[in-house]
């Protein structure tokens, strides 16, 4: 039922625009998506994925990481559930001995019954990898994988760039991550967040946004990246000091660091922060999904190193002090939002009934934007 504070016209006007957007529950075909650190993959040891509904069975193989489904052609069984590798290039299903190879997913063997007429005329599905900057990317679609920097934000593959990070499952849609995330306005939920004394950050509780023109820009140029910026910080009044009624009721975080400067989203749904959660890094955020109710919320921060030496300082500096102050004690909060929307916009519903404000528009940019240049929409019925 249709809300009396949306009109029945704007709503439907709105999620025609956006119909690509809302029917993604699964996320985009024909991208790249983080799904492990590479060093979760080691040698001979398969680590069971799933991403946009589809499982997968990873395994490195002399030093090269091989995706297949994790899915036996015979009866379905779920390969992951008890893996038994009789040789390095190869894996049997423990239901009836039907053996595929790591690399292309041929049906080499069949343990019960060798001389089968189906060996050699099956595969699995295989998927293409990528390893860069600590990061196992695989590629979900049916079109001819293109350039990886195509779907990773500008300057995240520079070679002077050092990256750590971490991952956790939330029990979300991937869309609530990456606009609880793109969503400026929703500093408010931090404003008590452990980041801001123990960084000395300076952090309002909204803005007052001026020019809706000039508060976001895209960027579409073949062959490259494609997502918008929030330019709501720079065109906008922040807020430190909130009232109710007329009267003082809260205040913002008064620190001496100004982090966030530039804030974007990319497809297929990863964002930057920049800089955060200090002047000297760089936050980078994957909302990868999993299946219609949670996503991977792979968390890395970057930072420019000149030498071997200093690579090592940022990456015990990350361990020690930016997992627990940035990485869980400020994006906990995030977590929380995302679970909070989850059951309004399950059902479709939120899409219709949401409320917008002035310092959506920034959301609004991506959705049109995600819709526009997607390059495919994955369904349970295209896997």
């Amino acid at each position: 039922m249709q809300t009396a504070s949306v009109p029945a016209g704007i709503a439907e006007r709105r999620t025609r625009a956006w119909a690509p957007y809302i029917d993604a529950k699964l996320g985009f075909r024909n991208h790249w998506y983080p799904v492990r650190l590479s060093a979760e993959v080691a040698e001979a040891s398969p680590v069971p994925v799933q991403l946009l509904g589809e499982k997968v069975l990873l395994n490195r193989v002399d030093g090269v990481v091989h995706a297949i489904a994790d899915r036996c052609l015979h009866r379905g069984v779920t390969l992951s559930d008890k893996v038994e590798c009789y040789s390095k290039a190869t894996i049997s299903c423990w239901y009836h001995g039907w053996t595929y190879r790591w690399d292309n997913g041929k049906l080499v063997d069949i343990l019960t019954n060798p001389t089968s007429v189906q060996i050699g005329r099956h595969a699995l599905k295989t998927y293409p990898v990528r390893e860069e900057k600590g990061l196992v990317f695989l590629f979900v679609g049916d079109q001819e994988p293109h350039d990886l920097a195509e779907d990773v934000p500008p300057g995240f593959l520079d070679a002077d760039l050092a990256v750590h990070g971490q991952h956790r499952v939330v029990d979300a849609n991937w869309r609530m991550g990456v606009e609880n995330g793109f969503d400026a306005g929703h500093v408010f939920i931090h404003k008590s967040s452990i980041l801001l004394d123990g960084n000395d950050i300076a952090l309002p509780l909204g803005f007052a946004p001026g020019d809706p023109e000039q508060l976001t820009r895209s960027v579409t140029g073949e062959g490259a990246p494609k997502g918008v910026f929030d330019l709501l910080g720079e065109h906008s009044v922040p807020i430190f000091e909130a009232t109710i009624e007329g009267q003082p009721a809260i205040q913002g975080h008064m620190g001496s660091k100004m982090v966030a400067i530039s804030i974007s989203v990319w497809l297929p749904g990863v964002l930057k922060v920049d800089p955060f959660p200090d002047p000297t890094l760089t936050q980078f955020e994957w909302y990868v999904p999993i299946d219609e109710g949670h996503h991977l919320y792979l968390q890395m921060l970057g930072r420019r190193v000149g030498s071997e030496e200093e690579a090592r300082s940022f990456e015990a500096e990350f361990r020690e002090k930016w997992v627990e102050l940035a990485l869980n004690g400020f994006n906990d909060d995030d977590i929380l939002a995302r679970r909070s929307m989850e059951p309004f916009y399950a059902d479709d519903r939120g899409w219709r009934e949401e409320v917008l404000f002035e310092s959506d528009r920034a959301i609004i940019e991506w959705r049109r934007l995600a819709s526009q240049y997607n390059r495919g929409i994955q369904t349970r019925d295209v896997r």
